[in-house]
């Protein structure tokens, strides 16, 4: 038994039975199985809860096109630990690089809320990650989006002297990364991991695992344009905020958002591209939002 975690309580009501294989709070009334529990708390379709579940225990899904998703799914265990050993590689060398710390102060970011995100520093060095990755060779770095060959062969970081916002999944394992720079000018503002076969930029909204239960709590979430903006609204209790990922917001973001709460707040810079960017919001959501 536990406090449920689909409404908020003080003593615990949500119970779940192994020999039974459902859940059942006494408080609210939520009832279901495991496949259930990930559609409803996780947010997810039938299809990807199934994925989630059989992964979970090392199982492949079978798939109506292997093709389609790729034959090396079967590696994405092994990117995920690639991913983690970065993310404490980023949060460590954040922890010696003053001017680093200063502009996180800077911005009104304090240790704690900085932390509960994961944010780290990408070194201002061409091939920092080789101190996190004996194996700085290897293909699977360049898979994973960590590291660019370029066209004579020379391998570099791709991020380089950059605050670092680890992307998690529905489960909160790294997916990929975001880097914002410190110096305005150098390079553009925002960079983002490319898509592998762990990261899809049009199903993703940062942090939305970290935002979870407060959007249950409040009946409500609000999508922001960026990852510090999510950051920053945390840091002063707005605890249900998101954030797409450098792209346009897509229907499996609006069905990914109303599957946790009913009503979802655009908010969006007011220049010309942000009014554009709120317009192709609206647009999209009308074609998904269900009857209610």
């Amino acid at each position: 038994s536990a406090c449920c975690p689909f409404h908020t309580e003080k003593t615990p009501s949500f119970t779940v039975s192994p020999t039974k294989q459902f859940y059942h709070c006494f408080g609210c009334g939520a009832h279901g199985n495991a496949i259930s529990f990930l559609i409803e708390y996780g947010g997810l379709g039938y299809i990807d809860a199934l994925r989630e579940l059989a992964e979970s225990v090392g199982m492949k899904l079978p798939e109506l096109d292997p093709s389609a998703r790729g034959a090396t799914r079967a590696d994405a265990p092994d990117l995920f630990e690639l991913m983690l050993r970065a993310q404490e590689f980023y949060k460590e060398e954040l922890k010696r690089t003053p001017r680093a710390i200063e502009y996180l102060k800077g911005r009104g970011l304090t240790g704690k809320v900085a932390a509960r995100f994961g944010v780290g520093y990408a070194p201002d060095d061409w091939q920092g990650l080789k101190r996190a990755f004996p194996e700085y060779d290897a293909k699977v770095l360049v898979d994973c989006g960590l590291v660019i060959v370029n066209d004579e062969g020379r391998r570099y970081d791709r991020f380089r002297d950059r605050i670092m916002f680890p992307i998690q999944n529905q489960r909160g394992q790294v997916i990929g990364f975001g880097g914002r720079v410190i110096a305005a000018g150098d390079g553009p503002k925002y960079m983002n991991s490319p898509e592998t076969t762990l990261f899809e930029k049009g199903r993703e909204l940062y942090g939305l695992p970290q935002a979870r239960q407060a959007i249950r709590t409040r009946a409500r979430v609000f999508v922001v344009e960026g990852y510090m903006d999510v950051v920053a609204l945390a840091q002063f209790g707005v605890e249900n905020a998101v954030a797409t990922l450098g792209t346009a917001t897509t229907s499996t973001h609006v069905v990914k958002l109303l599957r946790q709460t009913n009503e979802i707040v655009f908010c969006f810079d007011g220049d010309a591209a942000g009014r554009k960017a709120a317009w192709h919001a609206l647009e999209v959501s009308l074609a998904v939002i269900p009857d209610g």
